[in-house]
């Protein structure tokens, strides 16, 4: 599990590709602490395995799985990318629970910046959406944020100029992929309130079910 609070940017220094699959060699520093082989660091959001480690970097595979449902397809050689290792059980939780399995990937519609705020606006699919709610929080590319507006295509998030430049949101702009994970509380409680029904059908939790069964 993570938290969403980026340690460090690392470089990717090489990509061995295969025809459905890949080995990411990533150059960091700070994440290599107290780390072996076989932990799980988060890599834009992404949880992988640490399969390979030296006092310069690691490596991680990536399965054809996730490479489809994730940007990591994109990387190349010179790319930063987001690192979190692991929460470990006596950590501080400054994001929210996040498992680095990312629900799909949303596109930067556009970037601007009011006086001290970067503001983000992010596309996505409608089974993503249907998760994010205004002042909840989302992880873009692992990042925790709180969420500021949503609509039917899209949804937004405002930064503070610290994280944009300590994070890789500093190299995203229009038209980027971005990786997605929604919070996965929201998705726990629509599965029990729903037991038996398959995810694809459209959601019956709305406020007014939840007031009719006792909450509010």
């Amino acid at each position: 599990m993570f938290t969403g609070i980026i340690e460090e940017m690392g470089e990717i220094t090489a990509i061995e590709r295969g025809s459905r699959s890949a080995v990411l060699h990533i150059r960091c520093q700070q994440v290599l602490e107290g780390t072996k082989v076989g932990d799980s660091i988060a890599v834009n959001g992404v949880c992988l395995t640490v399969t390979t480690l030296d006092a310069h970097g690691y490596t991680a595979d990536v399965m054809a799985e996730t490479l489809d449902r994730s940007s990591l397809g994109a990387l190349r050689r010179g790319s930063r990318v987001n690192l979190e290792r692991a929460m470990p059980a006596d950590g501080r939780f400054g994001g929210h629970i996040v498992a680095g399995h990312i629900d799909g990937t949303g596109r930067v519609a556009e970037v601007t910046r009011d006086e001290t705020a970067v503001w983000y606006r992010i596309t996505a699919e409608p089974q993503i959406l249907r998760y994010i709610v205004e002042k909840g929080s989302v992880t873009i590319d692992g990042i925790s944020l709180t969420v500021t507006r949503v609509t039917g295509e899209d949804f937004s998030v405002s930064i503070i100029p610290h994280t944009q430049a300590n994070t890789v949101l500093a190299d995203r702009t229009a038209g980027d992929i971005v990786n997605l994970e929604t919070d996965i509380i929201g998705k726990y409680v629509e599965k029990l309130m729903r037991p038996g029904e398959p995810a694809e059908k459209e959601s019956r939790l709305t406020m007014e079910y939840l007031a009719e069964h006792g909450f509010s």
